[in-house]
C-alpha cells in the first residue's frame, strides 16, 4: 500500500513578538495527534546564531535539549510537552546552521564554482532540512522564528513559499498568528494591525490559509467578519485565540474553535474523531486541585525571567497534577540570600529546589539555600548546578572542608569537589562542548530513587561540564552522602541522596526535559508528593506561620489563604 504524503504547516507570526506561536504550533500539533495522525513539528529560527547554547537566558529564555544532543529553541519544550513524539536535531535549525552549511558546500566545490545565492542556494538547504524533519510523518509543522517584516526572516518566508510548488499545493497550509489589540481611549479592539501584516505577507507570496487573532478578550463575530472580508479568508478560518491562565486547555479551545476540522478539510485529511478526554482530565485537576496548594522555592539567578526555567516550570505544574495539588512557585534571587541571609519567603516554602545554571554569581547563596533545607530537613530537589551545589555544601559542612568548590568558580581551590572531566580541559570553543542529550544511569539497589522511579537502569538528558571530584567519593559516602546513580560503569556520579532526609535529592542531569502533563516525571511527581508531607505535618502540628490554628483537610490557612490538602 503506497504511503499518503506528508502535509505541511507553516506557522508565521506578525503585528509582535512573543504571540505564543510555539504553544499554538503544539496545541494545534496536539489536536490532530488525537485525531490519530503521526505528527511532527520544525522550529525555524532566522537569527545568526548556530545554536541557542552559548545564549544568555535574558535574552533567549531557557535551552532546550534534546535526546540526541542538541541544544535547541525552548519552542522545542513546548513540542514535546504537548505531542508524543521525541524531538531531535533535525526538529530545530537556524539562519546560522543554513549558512554554514552552504559556505562548507562551496568551500568544497559543491557548486561547481558558480555563484552562491540566496535563492536557490540557501532557500534549497532550508528546504532540505524541512523535509528532513517530516520525514515518515503524516503532518510536519513548521514555526517561523520572528515576525513577518524582519530582515532575515525574507529567505526562510522565500523557502516555504516555494514549498507549495514543491510539494503540491494540496499538501501545504499556511497559518498566520496576529495580534489582536484593544486600545482603551477607543473602547475598540482594532484590526488594522492584522490586515497589515497578512497585506506584507501576502506581498512576499503567501496568501494565509487560517488565521489565528491573539487578544485578551472576547471579540464578536463582526470582527472576525471584517478580518476575512479583508484578508481574504473564509470567516470559519479566522480562528479566536484568547489568553488563557493553563496553557494546557489551548488544545480543548482550538477543538471548540473547529480548527482542527478546518484543517483537515483544506489538506483533504481523513482522520477519527478527536480523543481529547486526558486533555480535559489535566486541565479540571489544574484549575480546581483537590489537595489544595503548595508551594516551592526555586531558588536561581534567572528568577526574573521565568522563561529561563520553562522545562522546570512545567514539570513542577505535572508534578502537582499528578499528585491532585497546585504549585505555587516562590522565585528567590540566590544573590539575594547572599547579602541578606534566609529569608521568610525561603523559610515558608513547603520545599526548595535549586535549578541549573553557569557562572558563580549566586552560588553561595544557593549553598545557603541548600545547607538550610538539609539542617531543616525540608524536601529538596538539585537539579545539575544544583547537585554540584550540594556536593560542595555536603563537603564544606560534613568533611570540613572549608574551602571546598567547584573548580568553575574557585580554580585555584585546594578541594575542587566539582571539576572538569578531563577531556574537557583546555576546551576553548564553548559551543556544544559539554556533555549533552541521552546518558544511562545505573540506580543504587535500595535507595530512595529507586522507589521513585521503580528501575535499575533510567536515561536522562544533560547540559554540563563538571562533575563530582571522584578523588572525593570515598569520603563523601562514609559521612553518610548516597551516591544513589552512577553512569554503567560507575565512573560518573549522576544522583545523590540523603537517606535521614524525608526527601534531599540531587541529580546530574535535567529531568525537567522529559516531564510532560499527560506523562510527568516520576523526581517531580515523588518531589511535589513530598512537598505535599511537609505541608500536612506543618499545618497538624501548628508549626507553620501560614497554617491554620487547628488542621482541617480542606481548611483554609489564614496569613497565606491557601487550601490545606
Amino acid at each position: 500500500m503506497k504511503a499518503r504524503p506528508t502535509k505541511y504547516i507553516f506557522v508565521t507570526g506578525g503585528v509582535a513578538s512573543s504571540l505564543g506561536k510555539g504553544l499554538t504550533t503544539a496545541s494545534i500539533g496536539a489536536v490532530l495527534e488525537s485525531r490519530g495522525l503521526r505528527v511532527t513539528v520544525c522550529k525555524i529560527d532566522p537569527y545568526l546564531n548556530v545554536d541557542p547554547g552559548t545564549m544568555s537566558p535574558f535574552q533567549h529564555g531557557e535551552v532546550f535539549v534534546t535526546e540526541d544532543g542538541a541544544e535547541t529553541d525552548l519552542d522545542l519544550g513546548h513540542y514535546e510537552r504537548f505531542l508524543s513524539t521525541t524531538m531531535l536535531r533535525k526538529n530545530n535549525f537556524t539562519a546560522g546552521q543554513v549558512y554554514d552549511r552552504v559556505i562548507r558546500n562551496e568551500r568544497r566545490g559543491d557548486y561547481l564554482g558558480g555563484t552562491v545565492q540566496v535563492i536557490p542556494h540557501v532557500t534549497d538547504e532550508i528546504k532540505r532540512r524541512i523535509l528532513e524533519a517530516g520525514e515518515g510523518c503524516d503532518i510536519c509543522m513548521g514555526e517561523v522564528g520572528g515576525t513577518v517584516g524582519d530582515i532575515e526572516g525574507l529567505p526562510f518566508l522565500e523557502a516555504i513559499r516555494q514549498f507549495r510548488a514543491d510539494v503540491g499545493r494540496e499538501n501545504v497550509l499556511y497559518i498566520h498568528l496576529t495580534l489582536l489589540p484593544f486600545i482603551n481611549a477607543a473602547g475598540e479592539v482594532k484590526t488594522k494591525p492584522t490586515q497589515h501584516s497578512v497585506k506584507e505577507l501576502t506581498s512576499l507570496g503567501i496568501q494565509p490559509d487560517i488565521i489565528i487573532l491573539r487578544s485578551d478578550r472576547a471579540v464578536d463575530r463582526k470582527v472576525r467578519e471584517k478580518i476575512a472580508l479583508f484578508c481574504n479568508v473564509d470567516i470559519d478560518s479566522v480562528i479566536m485565540a484568547q489568553d488563557v491562565k493553563n496553557i494546557y486547555d489551548l488544545p480543548v479551545i482550538f477543538h471548540e474553535e473547529g480548527l482542527d476540522s478546518r484543517i483537515c478539510e483544506k489538506l483533504n485529511i481523513w482522520t477519527g474523531a478527536p480523543n481529547l478526554s486526558s486533555w480535559q482530565s489535566v486541565c479540571d485537576i489544574i484549575k480546581a486541585p483537590a489537595r489544595g496548594l503548595v508551594t516551592v522555592a526555586m531558588v536561581g539567578k534567572y528568577v526574573d525571567l521565568r522563561e529561563s526555567y520553562k522545562s522546570l516550570n512545567e514539570a513542577l505544574m505535572h508534578g502537582g497534577a499528578a499528585n491532585e495539588c497546585g504549585v505555587n512557585i516562590a522565585y528567590i534571587d540566590s544573590e539575594a540570600i547572599e547579602e541578606h541571609g534566609i529569608s521568610e519567603q525561603l523559610k515558608a516554602a513547603d520545599a526548595i529546589l535549586v535549578p541549573g545554571g553557569f557562572g558563580k554569581r549566586g552560588s553561595e547563596g544557593k549553598i545557603s539555600a541548600i545547607r538550610y533545607a538539609r539542617e531543616n530537613k525540608v524536601p529538596f530537589l538539585g537539579i545539575c548546578l544544583g547537585l554540584q551545589m550540594a556536593v560542595v555544601e555536603f563537603a564544606r559542612s560534613q568533611l570540613g572542608l572549608k574551602d571546598a568548590a567547584s573548580s568553575e568558580f574557585v580554580p585555584e581551590t585546594a578541594d575542587p569537589v566539582i571539576d572538569l572531566m578531563a577531556e574537557q580541559r583546555g576546551v576553548a570553543d564553548m559551543g556544544a562542548t559539554m556533555r549533552l542529550g541521552a546518558y544511562p544511569c545505573r540506580i543504587k539497589s535500595g535507595t530512595l530513587v529507586e522507589r521513585v522511579y521503580g528501575a535499575e537502569m533510567i536515561s536522562e538528558r544533560h547540559r554540563h561540564r563538571w562533575e563530582v571530584n571522584n578523588v572525593y567519593r570515598d569520603r563523601l559516602e562514609e559521612r553518610g552522602l548516597v551516591l544513589a546513580g552512577t553512569s554503567p560503569d560507575g565512573f560518573l556520579v549522576e544522583i545523590v541522596e540523603l537517606p535521614e532526609h524525608p526527601w534531599f535529592v540531587g541529580v546530574q542531569f535535567h529531568p525537567e526535559f522529559q516531564s510532560r502533563p499527560l506523562k510527568p516525571h516520576p523526581l517531580f511527581v515523588g518531589f511535589i508528593g513530598a512537598a505535599l508531607n511537609a505541608r500536612d505535618e506543618r499545618c497538624a502540628s501548628g508549626a507553620s506561620s501560614s497554617a491554620p490554628k487547628k488542621y482541617k483537610p480542606g481548611a483554609i490557612c489564614e496569613a497565606s489563604s491557601e487550601r490545606c490538602g
